[in-house]
């Protein structure tokens, strides 16, 4: 794809994909000056690259055009063969691809990811901790911490496990995170059970060594953070921060369980302990998972006093739905901030 970029995107870009110099050192795919042939504007739309969701491929020519593309129905190939017809389509001559997930194939300068553990760090009946393949990996000692993302639970009991987490997380993965799912067999996962998983999973973490723990999901996996805020005072299994994007526990507009959703979620906040815990609560205009919308938006403010911080991005302007979070305006709007507030930086939301 290539577009004009905002300025402030282009600020966000750069925030994004800056690091330590060790860091581009080792893992040559997130710096942009590397990338050979391009313009500053090429440069800029290879970090927004970056934060894009695998299957990705990023194409460029000797002649400086360039275009990329992403997760094309879940299609690696189909990623390929946009990207380079992106990068013909704006000028561009014997287009090759530079970077395809997380490799450099680019033939002078051929560099695979580093690679990432196949089998589960930790698990118990009906759970698993799992390293995501599509993030690359550092481990415990080198990583500037772990993000621990945890997935919604799919209408109709579909199984979720293994679904990829949102794209706000390649920034806390470009920033130096390792990236794991907390997965969940859909037959056993029911909410009462949710905080129990997410803080053995956080213990798990911290015993492998990780200086700092987000734990962060989507929908039901949102639910189980906030519902494991409830930590006691010096105990392992307290998140650095708390990511929950569009949290929900009570399924879709006409379920019964709407009528009790607001008490529960009112007994989860007023649980909640967490003085060292900064917490990220993002709501959505149109989510059908989210009865009483100004009701919801009083219980997750309450959370202020409760923890180190707040951050509620209710119900944003042009975002809607209850997968509001996987949009890409989301990711350009919103990564980097999160990413700053979830460290105690100024925050830029």
């Amino acid at each position: 794809m290539l577009m004009p970029i905002p300025r402030i995107v282009l600020s966000l870009l750069v925030i994004l994909a800056l690091g330590p110099a060790a860091r581009a050192e080792s893992l040559p795919l997130l710096d942009a000056a590397r990338v050979p042939h391009l313009s500053p504007e090429g440069r800029a739309d290879y970090r927004r690259f970056l934060l894009q969701p695998t299957p990705r491929a990023f194409a460029l020519s000797a002649g400086g055009a360039w275009g990329w593309a992403a997760a094309i129905a879940d299609d690696p190939q189909a990623s390929v063969d946009r990207a380079l017809h992106n990068c013909a389509s704006h000028g561009g001559t014997q287009c090759r691809v530079y970077a395809r997930d997380l490799d450099i194939v680019w033939p002078e300068a051929a560099r695979p990811a580093p690679e990432t553990p196949r089998a589960a760090l930790a698990g118990g009946p009906g759970w698993s901790l799992m390293p995501d393949r599509r993030f690359l990996w550092q481990g415990p000692q080198a990583a500037r911490g772990a993000y621990l993302w945890a997935h919604g639970r799919a209408a109709g009991g579909a199984d979720s496990r293994g679904s990829q987490p949102q794209p706000h997380a390649r920034a806390f993965n470009n920033a130096g995170y390792d990236v794991l799912r907390l997965d969940r067999d859909p037959e056993t996962d029911e909410t009462e059970a949710g905080a129990a998983r997410m803080r053995l999973a956080l213990a798990e973490l911290r015993a492998r060594g990780y200086a700092r723990v987000i734990a962060a999901g989507q929908s039901r996996g949102a639910w189980d953070a906030l519902a494991a805020l409830d930590a006691p005072m010096g105990s392992t299994v307290r998140a650095d921060a708390v990511i929950a994007i569009a949290p929900a526990a009570h399924g879709p507009t006409g379920s019964p369980a709407h009528a009790w959703a607001l008490d529960d979620l009112s007994r989860v906040v007023a649980a909640a302990n967490a003085p060292t815990t900064r917490v990220v609560v993002a709501t959505f205009a149109g989510d059908e998972y989210a009865p009483n919308p100004s009701g919801r938006a009083a219980a997750f403010a309450r959370l202020a006093p409760r923890t180190a911080a707040l951050l509620l991005l209710d119900r944003p302007q042009g975002l809607s739905g209850h997968g509001a979070g996987g949009d890409w305006r989301f990711t350009l709007r919103y990564a980097a901030c999160l990413l700053d507030f979830a460290e105690g930086r100024a925050s830029t939301c």
